[in-house]
């Protein structure tokens, strides 16, 4: 399989096959060191831009260094991720083309007062890279709040995938 890394409309850079994917195939895997969370963070504190990727109960995330790192999420994705035996793999969901940028929801549980605004442009996108739980929980939250979810932003970007 063939990846490469070049501009994308959804954000910055992004990862193309350049060669058709069967549904179902491993793509690649997110790789990179593995450490706790409150490590992440702390390191983590000031920079804008993370590729942290949340495994197992959470309490250790992957500190993107590899191809993965580069693909960028949609609401609409072709792609999803699959933890197994300690590692990260993408894996397609549907047959993808050559040419086509890979995707995946990321599914964020973590971020600050950031929004995480998604760039997806999918017919069904819901504006936002958080897990749709985690959007209810924010809403609850500012509701009691006396707020609107979102209505802060930090300018953080700090984020986990999961």
């Amino acid at each position: 399989m063939s990846l490469i890394i070049r501009s994308s409309a959804i954000h910055a850079a992004g990862c193309y096959t350049m060669t058709p994917i069967r549904k179902g195939a491993r793509v690649v895997e997110y790789t990179g060191p593995r450490i706790a969370k409150d490590v992440a963070d702390e390191k983590y504190e000031k920079s804008p831009t993370t590729y942290l990727f949340g495994v197992g109960d959470g309490t250790m995330v992957i500190d993107g260094h590899g191809t993965a790192m580069f693909i960028n999420h949609s609401c609409d994705p072709n792609c999803e991720t699959e933890e197994m035996d300690r590692r990260v793999w993408i894996k397609a969901i549907r047959n993808i083309a050559a040419g086509e940028e890979l995707t995946y929801d990321y599914r964020l549980y973590d971020g600050d007062d950031d929004e995480a605004r998604c760039n997806c442009g999918s017919k069904n996108c819901r504006r936002s890279m958080y897990a749709p739980e985690e959007i209810r929980r924010r809403a609850r939250v500012a509701k009691k709040a006396g707020g609107r979810a979102g209505e802060r932003n930090s300018g953080t970007r700090r984020k986990t995938k999961k």
